[in-house]
């Protein structure tokens, strides 16, 4: 006997940013894992059971949910934002490529969520509008080596770079670092956008030019959105200011 898997994204916090069909997919789920500030984002039922574990134990969560899953019940993993981004649904993939046959027999099914480049979009305008890319500064699962040259590599292509997992007390310098990497590529009135906790009580959006951003500024619940050359500011007077990106690029002049 088999049961099913679900791995739902919340959303980047705002109760109207969870989508119709991860409801639908909370009220038919039987038990819950996950990391407990998201397990406590959930309205559940009494015939519903919750089992809260640390952020860093994605792997072990995803091991314990495929258990439950292979004895027949209906299983969901919650995830803020999208779990396919940085998040949970890569973390079950890895533990049925390894483990046992019979976890290859769950059905499994990823529900998305809005992440939090696209949340922090949305409040300040459209610095997305071009190509873009989203590259998590933690350290914890690849060399910072790696890191590095990920980021000189898309700065020099033009991307607009969405930096996920900026900083914590156990990384306090690698934000640092990055901006540092960014500025022998960028012009100094690069717009970049700190957007924390977006769409939450305590959100703060701030936009500042690269030549003068603070990283110590950012946390981590903030979202970096660090534009291209190309991407403008649009000051509009008593209103907030518009960040964008042109849809259309020039491309390197020779």
């Amino acid at each position: 006997m088999s049961g099913r898997l679900t791995v739902i994204g919340l959303g980047p916090g705002n109760a109207d940013q969870v989508t119709p069909e991860a409801s639908r997919a909370v009220a038919e789920a039987k038990f819950f894992y996950g990391y407990k500030p998201y397990l406590d984002r959930l309205e559940l039922r009494a015939d519903q059971t919750r089992v809260a574990s640390d952020n860093r134990e994605e792997l072990a969560r995803s091991k314990d949910a495929l258990i439950k899953a292979a004895e027949g019940y209906d299983v969901a993993v919650v995830s803020g934002g999208d779990p396919g981004v940085f998040a949970m649904a890569a973390a079950v993939c890895e533990a049925i490529e390894a483990g046992p046959a019979e976890w290859r027999a769950v059905d499994v099914a990823v529900v998305p969520g809005i992440t939090a480049m696209l949340a922090v979009a949305a409040r300040i305008g459209a610095p997305l509008g071009h190509d873009f890319c989203a590259i998590s500064l933690s350290d914890n699962l690849k060399p910072w080596e790696l890191i590095e040259l990920r980021l000189l590599a898309a700065a020099g292509a033009g991307f607009v770079i969405a930096l996920y997992n900026p900083i914590s007390k156990a990384r306090p310098w690698q934000l640092g670092r990055a901006f540092e990497c960014l500025t022998a590529i960028l012009p100094g009135t690069t717009p970049v956008i700190f957007g924390r906790a977006a769409g939450r009580p305590d959100e703060r959006i701030e936009v500042y030019l690269l030549a003068d951003v603070e990283a110590e500024k950012a946390d981590m619940a903030t979202c970096i959105i660090i534009g291209s050359p190309e991407t403008r500011i649009i000051k509009r007077g008593d209103k907030p200011a518009l960040v964008y990106t042109p849809r259309s690029a020039a491309g390197p002049t020779k």
